[in-house]
């Protein structure tokens, strides 16, 4: 399957590299993961990975928006933490953005995020 179309959404800074926001694969929608960036100052938001997950949020909201979706539409969720002792902080924030039944999802944890980031969170969604 070839990609049909990349979507941007405006008021979310540059991408940090040479990647696209999200791609649509027929009627599946993948997302690039996501930092908690504020895209007023480009500066990781302060406070961890509770304000960084609320963050990364608004910004995956932003981008599914964009491609004429919303969160209902997620399927599927990566997490990537730096320490899975920010799970609890994480999760509280997480739950919410979506209602059940909830995305399938994996957290897992990593040695370390660009920007000294706590939390990265990528999504699936589907248009069908």
């Amino acid at each position: 399957m070839t990609r049909r179309a990349i979507v941007d959404a405006p008021g979310l800074g540059k991408a940090l590299g040479p990647y696209s926001r999200a791609v649509w694969a027929g009627d599946t929608l993948f997302l690039a993961g996501q930092l908690g960036i504020d895209p007023a100052t480009n500066k990781l938001v302060e406070g961890g990975a509770g304000p960084e997950t609320d963050q990364i949020f608004k910004g995956i909201s932003a981008v599914l928006g964009a491609a004429g979706l919303s969160l209902a539409n997620v399927v599927k969720a990566n997490v990537y933490l730096t320490d899975m002792n920010n799970f609890a902080a994480m999760n509280k924030v997480y739950e919410t953005f979506f209602e059940a039944p909830y995305p399938a999802r994996t957290t897992i944890g990593i040695a370390a995020l660009p920007g000294g980031s706590h939390v990265e969170i990528e999504v699936v969604a589907t248009a069908g």
